[in-house]
C-alpha cells in the first residue's frame, strides 16, 4: 500500500491542533519556560500529535495502524538477508554484537556527575541488561516495554491484526518500532531530570554559549546520549535476530547476568572499597567471603554468628550459591521436559518424526515481560514520590499508597537501604524480595533482624512475599498466553506449520482443522503451566537469594537462554547439512 493510496479523514486535524494548543498553553502558564524550552516541548507535542493524526485519520478497512505506514516504511532498519546465512557468518555477527555490547556498558555518559547518579532500575539491572551511568543505562527496557504495550493491545483486540498474515505481521512489527522509540524518550527524559545530574563544568560551558539555558542544554545532551544508546541496542537486537543466532535481547541478558554471577562468586573487593575488610564489610564474593570468615574467626565465634554471616547474610551468602545452582538444574530439567506428538509423512511411507511441546512452551519471554512491567511500576512510583514536578501531580503525586521512599541519601544510609528501595505502598509489595534476610531472618529473630523489614511488621513482610510471588506467577501466565498468540505458536498456527511440512498425526486426517483440535488439548494447558513455572522459579529464586544480586529472573533467563542458544546452534548446523530440514524449521531454502 503506497503512501498516496492511504485513505484519510482530514477532519481529525482540527481537534488535534486544538489539543496541541491547549497543552502548550498549560505548559506556559504552569512553568513559564524559556523560549528554547517551549520550542522543545512544542516539537515533542507536535511529533505525538502527528502520529495520532496518522493513526486516527486512517479511513481504510484495515487496522488503524496502517495509517502509520508513512513513518514505519521510512524508519532505519537492519536489512533482511536475501538467502540462507551460513553458520559461520551467524557466529561472527553474534560474537561481534556481544563484544560491542560489553564495550558500550563501559562507555560512561558524557557530562554526567557520576557521584550523584540515582539508578531507578537498580533492582532490575540484570533483566534490563543495562549498566548504570553508561550508554546502556536504559538497557533493553524500552524494547521490552514497547513489546508489552503491543502485546496487551493485541491480546485485548484493541489492535485488530491477523499476525498469521505477512502484511499484518509486518505492520505490527513496524508499529512496535514506533512504540519502542516513543518509550526510549519516555524513559530517558525522567531519568535525566533529577537522577542523572549534569556536571558543573558542562552546565557552565553551555551556559556561556547560551546564557540562562546551561542546565537545560546539558540535560538535552544527556537525553541525546541515552536515546542514541537505546536505539543502538534496538538495532543490535535486529542484527542478531536477522544475521546472528537467537535474539539480541536474550544475548544481552545472558551476558549481563553471567557477569554478575561470576563477580558474586569470586569478587574479593568488599562492599565498601574505601573501608578496610571486616565482619561488617567482608569481601563481596561468596568464596572470598567464606574464606575470610574461616581464617579470621575462631570456632566459637563462627558458632555464635559467623556461620549466620556466611550462610544467610548478604552479600552473596552460601545459600545464594546453592540457590543459584539449584535454579540451574531446575531450569535445565524443565527445559528438557516435553510432550512429543508422533508425526508421519503423508507421502513418504515410513518417514516418521515427533513434534515436541515443551513444558516451558512460551520460553522465558513471559517472565522478562513481567519483570520489565514491575521495573516500570518501580520507576513510575519513584518519579511520583521524588520528582519535583510530578510530586504535584493531582491524586497521584507523593502518595504513600503508591510508594514511599527515603527522603535523602543520608536517610537511606541510616536505614541500610538505597534511595530507590520502597518503604511502603504498592511499590513495596511489588518490589523484588532480596533473599532470606529480607523475610526469613526477621521471623527467626525479630529483635535482632527487624531492621531488614525497614519498619514493617513480620506479617507485612510475609504479605510482601506472597504478593510478589503471586504477581510474578499470575503475570507470567497472562503474558505467556499473549506471547503464543503474537508469535504464531497457538494451535491453529502450529497445525498449519505441520500441514505445510507434509506431516500428519497418525490416525488423523491430514487437515489443519483436525490437527488444531488435537493441539488444542495440549497447547493452552501447557501455556498456563509454562507461564506459572517460569514465574514461580524466578520468584522462588528471589526469595532464596542469588549470586551477585542477579535476581531469580536473571538466573532463570540466563540458564534458559544459554540452553536455547546451544539448541539453536545445533539446529543451524543441521540446516547447513540438510536444505529440506531448513525448510521445515523455517529457514530459507
Amino acid at each position: 500500500m503506497a503512501d498516496e493510496e492511504i485513505p484519510r479523514d482530514p477532519r481529525w486535524a482540527f481537534p488535534l491542533l486544538v489539543i496541541g494548543v491547549i497543552v502548550l498553553s498549560v505548559v506556559w502558564f504552569w512553568d513559564r519556560p524559556t523560549p528554547i524550552a517551549l520550542g522543545i516541548v512544542g516539537a515533542a507535542v507536535a511529533a505525538v500529535l502527528a502520529l495520532l493524526y496518522l493513526g486516527l485519520s486512517y479511513n481504510g478497512s484495515r487496522s488503524k495502524l496502517y495509517g502509520l505506514k508513512p513513518v514505519t516504511s521510512r524508519m532505519p532498519a537492519v536489512s533482511q538477508p536475501k538467502g540462507h546465512v551460513h553458520f559461520r557468518t551467524k557466529m561472527f555477527w553474534t560474537i561481534g554484537i556481544l563484544l560491542l555490547y560489553f564495550l558500550l556498558t563501559n562507555i560512561y555518559l558524557f557530562g554526567v556527575d557520576q557521584a550523584t547518579v540515582i539508578d531507578l532500575f537498580a533492582s532490575y539491572r540484570a533483566i534490563l541488561a543495562g549498566a548504570q551511568g553508561t550508554l546502556m543505562h536504559l538497557g533493553i527496557g524500552p524494547i521490552v516495554t514497547g513489546s508489552i504495550i503491543m502485546q496487551l493491545f493485541t491480546g485485548a483486540k484493541i489492535i485488530n491484526l491477523d499476525l498469521t498474515d505477512d502484511e499484518d505481521k509486518g505492520m505490527y512489527q513496524g508499529a512496535q518500532k514506533v512504540v519502542v522509540i516513543a518509550m526510549i524518550f519516555i524513559e530517558a527524559v525522567p531519568q535525566v531530570y533529577g537522577y542523572l545530574t549534569p556536571s558543573g563544568s558542562l552546565v557552565s560551558s553551555l551556559g556561556a554559549a547560551s546564557p540562562g539555558n546551561g542546565l537545560m542544554l546539558a540535560n538535552l545532551v544527556i537525553v541525546a546520549q541515552l536515546v542514541f544508546g537505546s536505539y543502538l541496542v534496538f538495532l543490535m537486537d535486529e542484527v542478531v535476530s536477522k544475521w546472528g543466532i537467537g535474539s539480541g535481547i536474550s544475548l544481552f541478558i545472558a551476558a549481563g547476568v553471567s557477569q554478575q554471577i561470576i563477580q558474586g562468586t569470586l569478587n574479593w573487593v568488599p562492599q565498601n572499597p574505601s573501608a578496610a575488610i571486616s565482619a561488617t564489610n567482608p569481601p563481596s564474593g561468596t568464596i572470598p567471603k567464606t574464606f575470610w570468615f574461616l581464617t579470621h574467626y575462631s570456632a566459637g565465634a563462627m558458632a555464635s554468628g559467623g556461620w549466620e554471616q556466611v550462610l544467610l547474610r548478604q552479600p552473596n551468602p552460601i545459600v545464594a550459591l546453592v540457590g543459584t545452582a539449584a535454579i540451574f538444574f531446575l531450569v535445565a530439567w524443565t527445559e528438557s521436559t516435553r510432550i512429543e506428538l508422533p508425526l508421519s509423512h503423508a507421502e513418504a511411507r515410513g518417514a516418521r518424526g515427533r513434534y515436541p511441546l515443551r513444558l516451558i512452551y512460551a520460553s522465558n519471554i513471559p517472565v522478562i515481560l513481567m519483570s520489565a512491567l514491575l521495573a516500570n511500576v518501580s520507576m513510575v512510583s519513584i518519579l511520583l514520590w521524588t520528582n519535583p514536578t510530578l510530586v504535584h501531580f493531582p491524586l497521584l503525586g507523593h502518595q504513600w499508597w503508591i510508594g514511599s521512599y527515603p527522603a535523602s541519601a543520608v536517610a537511606a544510609q541510616g536505614l541500610g537501604v538505597s534511595q530507590t528501595t520502597p518503604l511502603g505502598g504498592a511499590a513495596y509489595y511489588l518490589s523484588t524480595v532480596n533473599g532470606l534476610e529480607a523475610w526469613l531472618l526477621p521471623i527467626l529473630n525479630y529483635q535482632q533482624y527487624q531492621g531488614f523489614l525497614v519498619g514493617h511488621s513480620v506479617w507485612q513482610g510475609l504479605a510482601h512475599v506472597a504478593i510478589y510471588f503471586g504477581a510474578m506467577v499470575g503475570g507470567s501466565i497472562l503474558f505467556a498466553k499473549f506471547w503464543i498468540q503474537t508469535t504464531n505458536m497457538g494451535p491453529e498456527a502450529v497445525a498449519r506449520q505441520i500441514e505445510a511440512s507434509g506431516m500428519q498425526i497418525p490416525g488423523f486426517r491430514r487437515e489443519p482443522r483436525v490437527l488444531r483440535r488435537v493441539l488444542e488439548r495440549y497447547i493452552p494447558v501447557i501455556t498456563v503451566i509454562s507461564g506459572a513455572a517460569v514465574g514461580a522459579l524466578a520468584a522462588g529464586a528471589d526469595l532464596i537469594g542469588t549470586l551477585g544480586n542477579a535476581s531469580g529472573t536473571g538466573v532463570l533467563l540466563m540458564v534458559g537462554i544459554i540452553i536455547n542458544l546451544y539448541e539453536a546452534m545445533g539446529r543451524e548446523q543441521l540446516m547447513e547439512m540438510n536444505p529440506l530440514l531448513r525448510r521445515f524449521l523455517g529457514g530459507e531454502s
